[in-house]
């Protein structure tokens, strides 16, 4: 999932960021890079805004969009960092999420509009593990959803998916390292993927349901990894919404970090 690819449906999610933050602090000049976890139901702009007009600071930025229904490791930059977003979010990310059987829908995820049903009860963890293993893992050609923000001759795709427009686009080459199907509790599965830049998670689901002649939509997805970043390093809206400004500079990743992380983003699991 990429920064300027993501758009989470036809029919926009609510954004729950408040549109005022309660306080406002000044920081000053600050440059580096803030791990935040993002809450569901937030767009990643809309974390982007909240941390630029709760501590007064000019440039933010991030490396790689999460869509609304998302949660997990947002890499935010700021200051100076903003110039290193197209660098960070070239790398290889480590997802958590479910998939629902026997629906689909325009955006590929539970946010977007159903458009056909087919039954699931047949379908078991196996079958679902072997056309992951045989179809779905390693070098595969991808062919993006309609609800993206790629562009059709100067229009986004999500412009043209509200107006329903469904247009031609070309497959592109993605590696999904690892698809690990994980646990079926009745129509939902849970599921581990390890996937290079460009890679559609609720595509990869998409395309797998539809493979088994079932369906299948993403219900829920957790970012876990961007390249060296973990989300266990994190700090939650909540947190960002009570810290000093000396709390924040003692979460704030210096810009050294930066090289450290393109030295070794998307080259091997890690």
């Amino acid at each position: 999932m990429t920064p300027e690819e993501i758009i989470p449906s036809a029919t926009p999610a609510r954004s729950f960021a408040p549109s005022r933050p309660a306080s406002s602090l000044n920081v000053g000049l600050l440059d580096g890079v803030l791990l935040v976890d993002k809450p569901e139901n937030w767009t990643s702009h809309d974390v982007v805004a909240f941390v630029r007009r709760r501590f007064g600071i000019k440039k933010v930025g991030h490396a790689g969009t999460l869509d609304p229904l998302a949660t997990g490791l947002l890499v935010l930059l700021l200051g100076r960092g903003t110039k290193s977003s197209m660098e960070l979010s070239g790398c290889d990310k480590e997802y958590f999420g479910a998939m629902e059987l026997g629906v689909q829908t325009d955006s590929h995820d539970r946010h977007g509009k159903v458009t056909a049903e087919a039954p699931w009860e047949h379908i078991t963890l196996e079958m679902l593990r072997a056309k992951a293993a045989a179809e779905f893992t390693g070098p595969i050609v991808q062919v993006p959803p309609m609800v993206s923000a790629l562009k059709h001759e100067g229009q986004r795709l999500y412009k043209l998916a509200r107006q329903g427009k469904i247009v031609e686009r070309d497959g592109r080459p993605v590696t999904v390292r690892e698809f690990r199907l994980e646990k079926k509790d009745g129509k939902f599965v849970e599921f581990f993927s390890y996937v290079s830049k460009g890679t559609y998670v609720r595509t990869l689901v998409n395309d797998l349901g539809e493979s088994l002649g079932c369906y299948a939509t993403l219900a829920r997805l957790r970012r876990l990894r961007s390249g060296d970043f973990r989300i266990e390093n994190s700090v939650t809206i909540e947190d960002l919404k009570t810290f000093t400004p000396a709390q924040l500079r003692e979460k704030v990743l210096p810009l050294s970090v930066i090289k450290s992380h393109a030295d070794h983003s998307g080259s091997s699991k890690i």
